[in-house]
């Protein structure tokens, strides 16, 4: 494209899933529903975990990281969407744009590194339960959660950095409710090979060491877990991770779909399978790791008793 003829794009319009203003409402209701009750379920297992002295151990520490995670993962999208509806616009700025892909990925891979951490942890448990206490020292568990926080933010701000490289001309039409990076790169004039090389490398190694880190943690897992003589004691240990392994198959499954190929390939099946890891994954995680574990039950019981009087 000739550089003369080019009109530097100040904003992105977000076009939302579907092209019917019907439609738009009744999604825009069902995301409203779920923004909530993800913030609202997260909260309620943050304050569970932080009201019961019984829940400080280094497990409802990683969970209670999580659940503040997925607040702010939902909050990223979901507000800027409902804005705009109530606004009656769906333009989103360049500079929010930016913004909003940088705590995306920040996010986004935070979750991923949580979830490895945990799994980490339940290895521990079940595979060296005498040293437990031992290895996983309190020290140890907030080095974890910094180690990972500086990771994803390095990440985050290299992935922006190179967007903001880019040059973005007269189209500036996104098909999706938020900046998701992939339907930006596909809007870009410029050449997106440095971009989609990074994705594959740096993103590829970012992404798949903690996705490694949980597949063998529960090969190790479910290894000694067979090797347990009682039923009982195997039905413990399986349900201990259970709502773990849940969690972890519906986030990294919907996410290896979308972004391990490359950008270019982009298409309306990846904008549904986003939704998964963006509003889904956090608005069942408070009900996966609550209805499945009877101390979280307790914990939120006697929360919601202590609030009624």
């Amino acid at each position: 494209m000739d550089k003369n003829n080019q009109t530097r794009v100040t904003e992105f319009l977000l076009l939302g899933l579907s092209g019917q203003p019907e439609q738009e409402e009744i999604i825009l209701g069902l995301f409203l529903w779920m923004y909530l009750v993800t913030v609202i379920g997260n909260f309620l297992i943050i304050s569970a975990i932080s009201c019961d002295s019984h829940l400080h151990t280094p497990m409802y520490f990683f969970l209670a990281n999580l659940s503040s995670v997925d607040i702010c993962f939902s909050s990223v999208t979901i507000p800027k969407m409902l804005v705009n509806h109530i606004l009656g616009s769906k333009s989103i700025s360049y500079g929010e744009c930016m913004t909003q892909i940088y705590f995306f990925i920040t996010f986004i891979n935070m979750d991923g590194f949580l979830l490895s951490v945990m799994a980490y942890d339940r290895y521990t448990a079940i595979c060296c339960p005498l040293h437990y206490s031992m290895i996983m020292r309190p020290k140890l568990c907030v080095l974890l959660v910094v180690v990972s926080w500086v990771i994803t933010n390095l990440h985050a701000f290299l992935h922006t950095l190179l967007m903001v490289q880019l040059t973005f001309c007269s189209s500036n039409a996104v098909h999706h409710f938020f900046c998701d990076p992939y339907p930006i790169l596909k809007l870009s004039c410029s050449d997106t090979f440095i971009n989609d090389l990074m994705v594959f490398t740096v993103g590829g190694l970012v992404f798949l060491t903690p996705f490694s880190c949980i597949i063998i943690s529960y090969a190790y897992i479910f290894s000694n877990v067979l090797k347990l003589p009682s039923v009982r004691g195997l039905r413990k240990a399986l349900s201990t991770c259970g709502s773990h392994l849940t969690v972890v198959c519906l986030f990294y499954g919907a996410i290896l779909g979308v972004y391990m190929h490359p950008s270019s390939s982009y298409s309306v099946h990846d904008t549904v399978a986003t939704i998964i890891f963006t509003v889904v994954t956090p608005l069942m995680n408070p009900f996966i790791y609550s209805l499945r574990n009877r101390d979280m039950k307790g914990a939120i019981r006697k929360l919601i008793l202590r609030f009624q009087n």
